[in-house]
């Protein structure tokens, strides 16, 4: 088989520049798909061919399947590569590449429904012997939800069945709560997916977010690269993530690694995606959460750590070639650290900040890697996701990526917009992160309201 020879990428922001670099390196045309809002950013600079699909919004552009398609075919590429986000895992965009002869940058359109569906998912995972989060069905009710709940154990989380990102998803801490959180849950689901199904799970107080990177091939190749720490998170999205994972018995490590790939294989899972699971410190057992069928946002964490180009291994797969490595040649070296840095205002409830850069110096050194699609002058939009940058670190061990992270958010000079990196140097400096003392509500309740009072 031969490498792709065109590629659409339909995606924004960084990943689209991502993208580009992984392309270029193997040899690969191609061609950006942009909004009007879009035009003047770094991948319509690098890209060799760029076309506009539509206005700023989203719905008329960057999430319209057909759009996006036809853009690609009209362009003569024989791949389509979706990034992250937007349309990355509807099932409709990569159903309409296999229609036309077009090369979807990821998993099979059947794949995708399978596991975009958070409770087929889970009995898939099941089915393979993976432990899954106690929980239900679809729940039609909140007195259906408040019958169930005290057989799995309060608290219990209401999730959409749809959903992803963090959205859709309530805390009910015992019986007065169910009815407010499965409306409000709910309501969120239909709003985000337009599906307002709901689920429930048993909330884990004191849990870890551990995700276990995955590839798997048309040859029945299958492996994994380690695994990833995104603990930290705000309203269930993910502010820091790095990795190793760290304090994990060495037991419970190897055992999420087979977890990952004994789901991989029986799905017959082809091209990259990640595993996710919770981790219960309390008890050191893991549970699976939900498999993302895409590059992720945080893939470079896992780039630094094992010098595999995450990207370029999904063209290869696409391009019907197997994937170039081994598991014995997988070697996690260091610890590596991802900062998101965002255009938005932490002390004034995260609000975006959109506007013109009017300067853009990033930190430079050993070990610092910054993924963005920004430069000096770059008017960052309003319509989108806020983040304007992906800041890494690799480093030794832990405490040196820890260091190196801190010196490198004191050196990142941004101005003419607001940004969160006052908010990452004071994370970098907590005495609880610094030891590792956190779980995936310490941002919320224990690192915020310190933050607030300084």
């Amino acid at each position: 088989m031969a490498m792709l020879k065109r590629v659409l990428i339909a995606n924004r922001g960084e990943i689209a520049v991502r993208v580009i670099d992984a392309c270029r390196a193997l040899g690969v045309e191609t061609v950006l798909a942009v909004s009007h809002a879009d035009r003047e950013t770094l991948g319509a600079q690098r890209a060799d061919r760029v076309v506009c699909i539509g206005p700023a919004a989203s719905a008329a552009s960057y999430l319209n399947p057909g759009l996006v398609c036809q853009a690609a075919i009209s362009t003569g590429c024989d791949g389509l590569h979706p990034g992250y986000g937007f349309l990355s895992e509807r099932y409709e965009l990569a159903k309409m590449c296999e229609d036309n002869a077009l090369k979807f940058i990821g998993p099979r359109a059947d794949t995708i429904s399978r596991v975009g569906d958070k409770l087929e998912a889970r009995a898939a995972a099941a089915a393979a012997g993976v432990p899954v989060v106690p929980g239900s069905n679809l729940v039609a009710s909140a007195a259906e939800a408040a019958s169930l709940a005290g057989g799995i154990g309060y608290p219990v989380m209401l999730k959409a069945a749809a959903g992803g990102g963090g959205r859709g998803v309530f805390v009910a801490h015992d019986a007065s709560d169910i009815e407010a959180s499965f409306e409000r849950a709910s309501r969120e689901a239909l709003a985000a997916f337009n599906d307002g199904s709901l689920y429930m799970e048993r909330f884990i107080g004191n849990a870890r977010h551990i995700e276990v990177q995955v590839f798997g091939d048309d040859f029945g190749n299958v492996l994994h690269l380690g695994e990833r720490d995104c603990s930290i998170q705000r309203r269930y999205q993910k502010v820091v993530e790095e990795g190793p994972g760290y304090a994990l018995p060495e037991g419970v490590r190897s055992r999420l690694h087979e977890a990952a790939v004994k789901l991989v294989k029986y799905l017959g899972y082809v091209n990259a995606g990640t595993v996710e699971f919770l981790y219960d410190a309390d008890r050191e057992d893991f549970f699976f959460i939900e498999m993302n069928a895409r590059v992720q946002v945080e893939h470079p964490v896992t780039e630094l750590i094992t010098s595999v180009d995450i990207v370029q291994e999904q063209l290869r797969i696409a391009s019907g070639l197997p994937i170039s490595l081994r598991q014995e040649d997988v070697r996690i070296s260091g610890h590596a650290i991802e900062c998101r840095i965002n255009a938005e205002q932490p002390r004034d409830g995260f609000m975006p900040r959109p506007g013109r850069l009017t300067r853009w110096k990033p930190p430079q050194g050993p070990g610092i890697r910054l993924d963005s699609h920004c430069y000096e002058g770059y008017l960052v939009p309003p319509f989108y996701d806020s983040m304007i940058a992906k800041l890494l670190v690799h480093g030794p061990d832990r405490a040196s990526a820890v260091a190196a992270m801190r010196d490198a958010l004191d050196t990142f000079e941004i101005e003419g917009i607001e940004t969160n990196i006052e908010f990452h140097r004071f994370i970098m400096r907590h005495e609880d992160y610094v030891a590792g003392r956190v779980n995936t509500r310490w941002l919320e309740n224990t690192l915020l309201p310190a933050y607030q009072n300084t």
